[in-house]
């Protein structure tokens, strides 16, 4: 279902009673309105449904310029799978954003920045590229936060968490029966170990069955209380992103209907692995592979992969401003739980931030490279084009990325690693956004200024919101001070 006519027949077929118009916001979180089927019309495709007051969405529009329209992307149509055998069968369409009163695209939809690193790529010489994010995310029995935390005065009295999961080794609540997944030790473990088998199952069938999604692979990740781990196939730019904003829609509601919660937030658990969000990426010509080279000794990379790893590492502290984007993504940049703090490059090596995987020799297709630093907190959308802004950069300026490091770089002295020209990320979302602030002209090809100018306002106020709180481990460390 290609056109919007067919979208209208579908519709009628299928008995569909409501259309969700969807689209990410600039957190990167789903927005949506639901409209019913029999006032889809075909010019709604061409002219926009102008329902969305952009006042009212983060980072948007002020109020006295809030009137904005969606314009539906045909190729987004399928039937949200929760409501498929009920008697409000939904199709789901995600949405262009546009200015209202005939105007143009919404500088800062992250749609439209995605679809404007696509470009970039064809500008640059090349036709597509090819995306494939790994998301980590975990899902919880339960989820208690105490107090609510909506205003100042509820804080006030106190600040706190319970996570309940049967995987648990401090679980209560297991019914007598517990195999327990010890701290760090949850990678591949089989049921009965491993409780969301069906879970991972059901939101693998219905990405596919639904939306077209392929799914190479599911499995429990390394942490313990539920952390999961589902591949999609790669596919480009856009339509990746397209994806991730299913996905992520998919998993929550399927945790909800299953009487559990899901969360993408990086480090909800102290002590354990946190999730993040490995992208694989690789740049296509004429059908070709442009970072695949067969005579390269060391990793069967072309010079092209090397000036794109170049330019990935001149601007990863900027890049981490958009790839990690909250104060818990640095909880989660930290030695010791497998995360890649330091800016360095090898194949095979996860400890260095950008890893050219090997698990072929002498196949085109699956040559990539992998930044691994991002987390499932970001807004994919942008994450992609910063990343192929970074990429492209490095490819016009001829970076060399210097030496790969074969080594683990946890265990080199911060000696060595001066020595060998080793950065670190990022230590807070702040640092982050101070490297962006300064370190921003490589995005503007792709992002308007006025999109970066409201990142850094937006995650400025996070940073600050959260810094100026009390936490429970404050309490915990200076109560008898």
């Amino acid at each position: 279902m290609t056109t919007p006519e067919k979208i209208l027949e579908y519709i009628k077929e299928k008995s569909v009673k409501w259309v969700d118009l969807q689209f990410m916001d600039i957190p990167g979180y789903i927005q949506h309105i639901t409209i019913p089927s029999y006032t889809l019309k075909e010019e709604d495709f061409t002219d926009g449904i102008g329902k969305l007051d952009g006042s009212s969405i983060k980072g948007f529009k002020t109020i006295f310029e809030s009137d904005m329209r969606m314009f539906p992307d045909p190729i987004t149509c399928a039937i949200l799978p929760w409501t498929d055998n009920t008697p409000h069968r939904t199709l789901r369409l995600i949405c262009d954003l546009y200015d209202a009163f005939g105007g143009p695209r919404f500088t800062r939809d992250p749609r439209h920045i995605a679809q404007r690193a696509e470009e970039a790529v064809k500008n640059a010489g090349y036709d597509l590229s090819y995306w494939g994010p790994e998301l980590e995310f975990f899902v919880f029995d339960s989820v208690r936060m105490l107090p609510n935390f909506s205003s100042a005065r509820d804080s006030c009295a106190g600040t706190g968490f319970e996570i309940e999961s049967k995987e648990a080794p401090w679980s209560k609540n297991t019914g007598g029966i517990n195999h327990p997944i010890r701290f760090k030790e949850g990678y591949y473990p089989a049921p009965p170990q491993d409780t969301l088998q069906e879970f991972r199952s059901e939101v693998s069938g219905e990405l596919y069955d639904y939306f077209g999604i392929v799914i190479d692979a599911h499995h429990h990740e390394v942490a313990t209380a539920g952390q999961c781990e589902i591949d999609m196939k790669y596919d480009t730019l856009t339509k990746m992103g397209d994806n991730v904003l299913t996905y992520k829609n998919v998993v929550k509601n399927v945790a909800y209907n299953m009487n559990m919660v899901a969360t993408f937030m990086p480090k909800p658990i102290f002590g354990d692995n946190a999730s993040g969000m490995h992208i694989h990426q690789s740049i296509w010509k004429n059908g070709r592979n442009t970072f695949y080279d067969p005579d390269d000794e060391y990793a069967e990379i072309s010079q092209t992969c090397r000036y794109y790893i170049g330019g990935l590492m001149e601007h990863s502290r900027a890049l981490c401003a958009i790839t990690s984007p909250t104060t818990n993504s640095y909880k989660r940049l930290v030695p010791g739980y497998e995360a890649p703090v330091y800016i360095a490059w090898s194949k095979r090596n996860r400890s260095a931030s950008v890893r050219v995987p090997v698990y072929e020799k002498g196949k085109e297709a699956p040559k990539r490279i992998e930044f691994r630093p991002p987390d499932t907190s970001c807004n994919t959308y942008f994450a992609f084009a910063a990343l192929t802004a970074a990429g492209l950069d490095g490819i016009r300026k001829k970076m060399d990325p210097g030496d790969p490091c074969d080594e683990n770089i946890y265990h080199i002295t911060p000696e060595r690693r001066k020595e060998m020209g080793i950065k670190e990320c990022p230590g807070s979302l702040q640092e982050a956004l101070n490297e962006l602030a300064s370190d921003r002209d490589f995005l503007e090809p792709i992002f308007p200024g006025d999109a970066i100018d409201m990142w850094i306002e937006l995650k400025s106020e996070e940073y600050k919101q959260n810094s100026i709180r009390p936490t429970p481990y404050e309490f915990y460390q200076y109560f008898d001070i």
